[in-house]
């Protein structure tokens, strides 16, 4: 065998051993790559109302504009809003709701008026001696534009913040924008009562259910029209957010709402739980797991878990606890109760389930059990559940869900026509 033909046979050898090798790696690649599951869905971009500011630039050209928001009032890419219309707006003014306007102040405690550290803007507080701006504070301003997280629960203060901003509007002839956020326990499920004549307060200015299934920008729609507001408004709308989804579906980042609403978790429960705030039960404020732990000193952790655990209420699991609150009610004192584990967040019904828990506790405790008032002497579950049905325990809870679903009925035929998704 001549040189040349050694040398053609040893290159024929390294293509062959090169080829087997590429069949053998394009084999394990293949082994290795999982088919896609038709099942799936793939995720869907949700752009905020701050994220199509540029769209409507129009609105705020050559006009002096303020903004009502707080630490959730940011962009998807995690830029906050003040910084985004002090960029791209004219921007004079910040004010300042509930939980001040870095969200760090405790629900109750009144916010000051101050000086934001970035921009130098007067930041005017809408949680101390006023909740509604005053014409001095709008003076210099044309828009008011609203950017705030919601959690979908009509305790919250923050949409009556938004309502006040509006009839201030419409008094001093000012526009009011909306920047559009998802509503993150989603817009499909309304439970809940509407609250009656002579109950209303700042957890509860309209008659809308505890759980309303509307983004901000809807229910500021909804408050314009149906409650004779009748300012300027303009929603600046969302693309991509479906009714169906849960926060988490929606790919953006969370911050937490306020001190204890961490996460969207969280938010799912309390439209529930929050309503043992008006009692003398835990709803597990002062704990890592707020409104998820519900309990008291003296009940039994194993025999409440089983007697909800026989309701078959869908989507949560009810595992005995003892958690000891921090601050708050019962602080430093060993509690038991419950934890609620949510396994379905399509099916799970926070207000229904809160309500069987709320009845099965009552009559668990005896005695032990009371209605709290607030500082001013009002009955706090008057004003969460927006009647004294409840405290005067008028119904049983069949009854009650029966009363109710009458009310989510025809809220739910009344709001549709505002919907934007």
């Amino acid at each position: 065998m001549n040189r040349n033909t050694a040398r053609v046979m040893l290159l024929f050898m390294v293509l062959i051993i090169g080829m087997a090798n590429l069949i053998s790696i394009g084999e394990t690649k293949k082994q290795a790559t999982p088919k896609k599951n038709p099942q799936i869905k793939q995720s869907v971009t949700v752009r905020l109302g701050i994220d199509r500011i540029d769209a409507y630039s129009q609105i705020f050209a050559g006009k002096r504009v303020g903004l009502i928001t707080n630490s959730t009032g940011m962009n998807s890419s995690f830029q906050s809003s003040v910084d985004v219309l002090h960029e791209k707006t004219n921007l004079v003014a910040l004010f300042s709701p509930e939980h001040g306007i870095r969200g760090a102040a405790k629900a109750g405690d009144s916010v000051n008026t101050s000086v934001d550290e970035k921009t130098g803007l007067p930041v005017y507080s809408l949680y101390g001696a006023t909740k509604k701006p005053t014409p001095e504070m709008l003076a210099d301003i044309d828009v008011l534009a609203f950017d705030i997280q919601d959690v979908g629960a009509r305790s919250y203060t923050y949409i009556y913040t938004m309502a006040y901003a509006m009839q201030a509007c419409k008094e001093l002839g000012k526009t009011m924008v909306i920047l559009d956020r998802p509503n993150p326990i989603g817009g499909t499920m309304v439970e809940g009562n509407l609250i009656k004549p002579g109950f209303e307060s700042f957890i509860g200015m309209y008659p809308i259910p505890t759980r309303h299934g509307m983004t901000v920008g809807e229910l500021a729609r909804l408050f314009n029209a149906e409650f004779g507001i009748g300012c300027d408004l303009v929603v600046i709308e969302m693309t991509g957010w479906q009714r169906t989804m849960n926060f988490e579906e929606t790919h953006l980042p969370w911050v937490m709402t306020s001190p204890n609403i961490p996460t969207p978790d969280t938010a799912l429960v309390y439209p529930g739980t929050g309503i043992f705030g008006g009692t003398n039960i835990s709803e597990g404020v002062g704990t890592t797991r707020p409104f998820e732990f519900v309990g008291a000193p003296w009940l039994d952790a194993y025999d409440l878990a089983e007697k909800m655990t026989a309701l078959q209420l869908p989507g949560v699991i009810f595992r005995p606890a003892f958690f000891t609150p921090t601050f708050g009610l019962y602080q430093n004192e060993p509690c038991a109760g419950v934890q609620l584990h949510v396994i379905d967040k399509k099916t799970f019904l926070p207000v229904k389930t809160a309500m069987s828990l709320l009845y099965t506790i009552q009559e668990m405790s005896g005695d032990k059990f009371s209605f709290t008032r607030n500082g001013k002497n009002e009955s706090s579950i008057d004003l969460v559940t927006g009647d004294d049905s409840i405290r005067k325990g008028t119904y049983s809870l069949h009854e009650l869900y029966s009363l109710w679903e009458k009310d989510t009925d025809q809220f739910k035929a009344m709001s549709k026509k505002y919907y934007l998704y």
